[in-house]
């Protein structure tokens, strides 16, 4: 029952949006209250609910996203991007840009949690298919399947690391593994699939990006464009290796934890590119600031929105669904490897969190490793892969991608719903081949 309230509760936010034309944010609300109600919810304890989806989704987003918004517009304003851009187009040539798109994407994506390193390099994205003229989602699917790939498979990621501690595989071996997988799912779901989309004539929200001609006066130095936006990818990659050479208890660890966090990262980095992109090349600090609260104001919805899927998500973990489907497969007779790659999609599909659902699904079928002889490390990445698939309204990497992008509904089920769920499956294959040689 509680699957089928799911499912009835995805077509009638499908309805709203599409039919009704309501917003995504006001659709989203009205969606959790009523999946409440039909997994027979108290009316308070649905309020309860969403205010608590929305509070906690806020509090580990918003100075994201905020810092993220304010990067990204300095580094478009000041020609940065443009900057950067040009050059890896030089570098690469236009055939191969895709591969540095995935490089840079799966270089980010390791120590950075998705949305921060989604937000971190969309910028450089917008002015790539600006400069170059090829179309926003050729150039934007490669970096979200590395992205997502390594969000999945890959420690030092915390969701992999953590169920690598669970399952108490090595860690370099879940690396070492992870990446056999990765490689292939990257290609199939980045530069493959998006050939199926070059027709599609998206452009950026204009709020977010507004493209420009630069004079060679007008543009800060290489040096300074890459110190700029490089600050939080370096800050929280070395945060993340530093992490795990030194030993837990050293004095030190607390300071690079906090230096390295997403929104302390992003925040630093903004504050260089006041300096480097704005004070160096003339601009006053009022206008810098005018033009920053501009940014943060053009991105208000959005983070409504996605903290409106972080409603809809706690309420339906807080109906028990999770629980029940902890029920439904406990009986199952299956190998452990596809075990726990269901149970890790189901959870995925029921409550939308990546990481929940693979924690979750550890959890669960930890027992059922011990005496098969299964590599604990094929473990690891197999449920990490079922917690990609499937990705819809109660995800919020669905309504970044979709706002972002500026798809809509449909587009945003056929591109990323359709990446995420490419990603699953090749990283189940990938495992299965493997089984068979460890």
């Amino acid at each position: 029952m509680p699957l089928i309230i799911i499912v009835a509760g995805i077509i009638l936010l499908f309805v709203l949006i599409t039919f009704f034309k309501i917003s995504a944010f006001l659709s989203l609300l009205i969606t959790s209250f009523a999946v409440g109600l039909l997994n027979h919810m108290e009316p308070a304890t649905i309020l309860q609910s969403i205010a608590a989806g929305l509070g906690s989704t806020m509090g580990s987003l918003a100075l994201i996203i905020v810092f993220g918004a304010m990067l990204g517009k300095l580094l478009e304003e000041s020609g940065a991007a443009f900057q950067i851009t040009h050059k890896l187009v030089t570098l690469f040539g236009l055939g191969k840009i895709q591969i540095a798109i995935m490089i840079t994407g799966f270089l980010v994506g390791l120590p950075m949690v998705y949305n921060a390193g989604f937000l971190v390099l969309i910028p450089l994205i917008y002015a790539l298919a600006h400069s170059t003229k090829l179309p926003l989602i050729y150039l934007g699917l490669p970096l979200c399947a590395a992205l997502s790939v390594t969000h999945g498979f890959l420690p030092p990621h915390p969701a992999p690391t953590s169920i690598a501690f669970i399952f108490h595989a090595n860690p370099n071996l879940t690396l070492l593994y992870g990446l056999m997988v990765a490689i292939p799912s990257i290609i199939i779901a980045g530069p493959l699939l998006s050939r199926l989309y070059t027709k599609w004539d998206l452009v950026p929200p204009k709020e977010l990006f507004i493209p420009r001609e630069f004079t060679k006066a007008e543009l800060p130095t290489l040096a300074a464009s890459l110190i700029t936006a490089l600050t939080p990818i370096v800050l929280m990659l070395s945060g993340a290796i530093i992490e795990m050479i030194l030993p837990a208890g050293n004095g030190n660890i607390k300071l690079l934890k906090f230096i390295s966090d997403p929104s302390v990262a992003l925040f630093v980095a903004v504050f260089i590119g006041v300096y480097l992109l704005g004070i160096r090349k003339g601009r006053e600090m009022p206008d810098l600031m005018k033009s920053l609260s501009a940014s943060t104001s053009a991105i208000a919805m959005i983070l409504l929105i996605i903290a409106s899927g972080g409603a809809f998500k706690q309420v339906i973990t807080d109906s028990g669904t999770a629980e029940y489907i902890k029920q439904i497969v406990s009986g199952l007779n299956m190998s452990p490897l596809v075990l726990t790659w269901c149970v890790a999609t189901l959870i995925r599909f029921a409550i939308g969190s990546a990481t929940v659902s693979c924690i979750t699904a550890a959890g669960l079928t930890l027992p059922l490793v011990e005496g098969t002889g299964i590599s604990r490390e094929l473990m690891v990445i197999a449920t990490g892969a079922g917690s990609l698939m499937f990705s819809h309204f109660n995800d919020t990497g669905f309504w970044m991608f979709k706002e972002y992008f500026n798809t809509t509904i449909r587009q945003t089920f056929m591109v990323w719903t359709v990446m995420e769920t490419i990603i699953g499956i090749s990283g189940l294959v990938g495992v299965l081949i493997l089984n068979q040689f460890i």
